[in-house]
């Protein structure tokens, strides 16, 4: 398929258009809002700047994205009124109707979807998961990613959005992609604010298992962890560091949104699944004011 990349910071960049580039499909070129830093993203990745959306959706059959959700969300509708496959960024919206919308709107047009949680798309995380499967029986997990983004280091550090929303809308469909397909479908969601953007999330699952987690985006820097352990029958399974580099990742999604579209199916981690998380999110959220 030939995929045009939104977008133009750092995770563009550095995960979206090399993967694009690693995948089995063509990048044909970029768009962004900031023209100046389209045409620099696109001369690094060796592809034309597209001067306007039209433009660039007229030329491709997938758009990637790497913008903020709230930006994603209209351009993406748009993508799918005209019939073009969607490898969305997480989360795919800040409202659950409007990521209903969207969801909606791809399957009206036969549009496929994959949201790219990053780690569901690593050989890694992926044979964690069929080992919790294999094993049977997981009655909870407890979850700790206590992150400091404002280190000087970090290329998250002046990112609005994530300024603005905190952990719970950056890390949260993340967490919600990895406890789900351990536990099963969240039933039940009961969320307490902590210091700062601080987030205590108690999720009861399908089945009776109870998952617990703790997630900052603007912790302080020596408090920085992220550890995920499942329990149950077996014992205790803690989710493996991260190994494969996420434009690998990202050319996986990338392949596995192309296949979906050659067998005319969704895709498990497509919008069905993205809409539900916000959904799970927006819950959560309306508890912590």
């Amino acid at each position: 398929m030939r995929f045009g990349l939104v977008g133009t910071g750092h995770w563009a960049r550095v995960t979206h258009a090399p993967g694009l580039h690693a995948s089995e499909h063509d990048l044909v070129g970029v768009w962004g809002r900031d023209a100046t830093k389209a045409a620099a993203l696109a001369g690094e990745a060796g592809v034309p700047a597209f001067g306007s959306y039209d433009d660039l959706l007229a030329s491709v059959d997938a758009v990637a994205y790497a913008v903020p959700p709230d930006v994603q969300a209209p351009l993406a509708l748009q993508a799918a009124a005209a019939g073009k496959h969607l490898l969305l960024d997480k989360p795919v919206a800040l409202d659950p109707a409007v990521a209903r919308d969207l969801r909606d709107a791809a399957h009206t047009h036969n549009a496929r979807s994959v949201v790219f949680f990053t780690a569901r798309f690593t050989p890694e995380t992926r044979s964690w998961l069929g080992e919790l499967a294999a094993a049977d029986g997981c009655q909870g997990a407890w979850v700790q990613w206590v992150v400091a983004n404002q280190r000087p280091e970090s290329p998250y550090r002046d990112s609005p959005w994530r300024q603005r929303e905190g952990a719970l809308w950056d890390i949260g469909p993340h967490l919600l992609a990895t406890l789900i397909p351990a536990l099963g479908p969240v039933t039940r969601v009961v969320a307490v604010p902590g210091e700062g953007d601080t987030v205590h999330l108690t999720l009861t699952h399908e089945g009776g298992a109870v998952s617990t987690a703790t997630l900052a985006l603007w912790a302080p820097p020596a408090a920085y962890t992220w550890q995920t352990r499942v329990w149950g029958g077996s014992g205790v399974s803690e989710a493996p560091g991260k190994q494969t580099p996420a434009h690998l990742a990202l050319a996986t999604a990338a392949n596995e949104l192309g296949q979906a579209v050659a067998d005319g199916r969704e895709h498990p981690l497509g919008l069905d699944f993205g809409a539900r998380v916000v959904e799970l999110l927006a819950e959560a959220g309306g508890q912590l004011r």
